[in-house]
């Protein structure tokens, strides 16, 4: 099992998701961003004069009390938007990539090159002789 971890490290694949995880992220904050600054205003205009934004006072004047609707609004759209730019971006096409391998229309991923071979020998030599 170590042994397998060991290789999942190797391979780069944790780099790949930690890009991958903070592109995300980044991407979530734009979208979060557009949906704030623009929807969510909006939105709240269908509200009436007397409250702050598209929502309702439980008790009268306490805006301690006051439940924003649209802000809820925003958070599913901001939601449907970022799970939308995953799906056609990163699930979609990768489907469709794992499908052309499965009926053999594009190759798989190479073993490693001459040069990339030869340079984990010389490493591997010079372990040898560090011990």
């Amino acid at each position: 099992m170590i042994k397998g971890f060991k290789d999942f490290l190797l391979r780069g694949n944790v780099v790949d998701l930690a890009v991958a995880f903070v592109m995300g992220a980044a991407f979530a904050a734009v979208i979060a961003s557009f949906t704030e600054g623009v929807l969510q205003p909006l939105i709240n205009s269908a509200g009436s004069a007397g409250s702050p934004a598209l929502g309702f006072f439980i008790r009268d004047g306490d805006a301690k009390t006051f439940v924003d609707v649209g802000r809820i609004i925003t958070a599913i759209i901001n939601f449907a938007m970022v799970a939308g730019v995953i799906y056609f971006v990163v699930v979609a096409p990768v489907s469709r990539l794992m499908e052309r391998r499965k009926r053999g229309e594009e190759p798989e991923v190479a073993s490693p090159s001459e040069d990339i071979v030869l340079l984990q020998e010389i490493r591997d030599l010079l372990r040898q002789q560090a011990l």
